[in-house]
């Protein structure tokens, strides 16, 4: 009871699947674990400020698949390809540093076609408009309205934590608007945290999106009652 479960973790299995996919025996299951943690540590240092909403790995014996997803892949992929190359050329840098073992490294960046259905870019859309100083309520308002506007989306709550405003005392706000079913397994919840940096401290941003229900596909064959 009163138990706080990750929306995405509560759902594996069910509608969702692991960000890192990959079998490995006793012996590189640590190598590759550690792999996993340190790059997507870096990315997300790299990433930020170019709207990328999630970090995948694919792995087999030979190669090691990374998969941003981001609302502008322009801005990662650069002219000619340069950004892209200059980010892998980091990943190996950092593998290298840290005596991983050498595999190789594919990098393959997809576009998000709804950004205001993704979590992960709008928690950024609102850190951003916090750090250039918009006052907080009006930033929730615009927001909540822009997210709702989208046909995929049915429920936007977002909740902020911190020094409000410049308060002395931290204090958390939150607004909602149609339905958030976390309980609800087969309901298509995205979230994602964030944090806006401030002169007088960091500011959370967690967003909860719901999307919908996610049916199983009936067999081939039956027929419906």
């Amino acid at each position: 009871m009163s138990k706080i479960v990750h929306p995405y973790s509560h759902r594996l299995g069910i509608i969702r699947d692991w960000k890192s996919r990959w079998f490995a025996t006793d012996k590189n299951y640590r190598t590759n674990l550690k792999a996993d943690v340190l790059i997507r540590q870096m990315l997300v240092k790299e990433l930020r400020g170019m709207y990328a909403a999630a970090i995948e790995f694919e792995r087999n014996a030979k190669l090691l698949r990374i998969i941003i997803k981001t609302s502008r892949p322009g801005i990662i992929i650069g002219r000619g390809g340069d950004g892209s190359t200059k980010l892998r050329n980091k990943i190996v840098a950092l593998m290298q540093k840290e005596k991983l073992p050498a595999t190789d490294i594919k990098l393959d960046i997809e576009e998000i076609r709804s950004p205001e259905s993704n979590a992960a870019v709008v928690a950024y859309m609102v850190a951003e408009a916090l750090e250039k100083r918009m006052p907080f309520r009006r930033v929730l308002k615009q927001t909540i309205e822009k997210v709702i506007a989208n046909r995929d989306v049915k429920g936007v709550r977002i909740a902020l934590g911190g020094r409000l405003g410049g308060g002395d005392m931290a204090r958390t706000e939150e607004l909602k608007r149609g339905r958030i079913p976390l309980q609800t397994f087969r309901a298509d919840i995205d979230y994602a945290r964030e944090k806006a940096y401030l002169p007088y401290g960091v500011i959370g941003v967690k967003v909860w999106l719901y999307r919908g229900d996610i049916f199983p596909e009936k067999e081939k064959g039956s027929t419906a009652k």
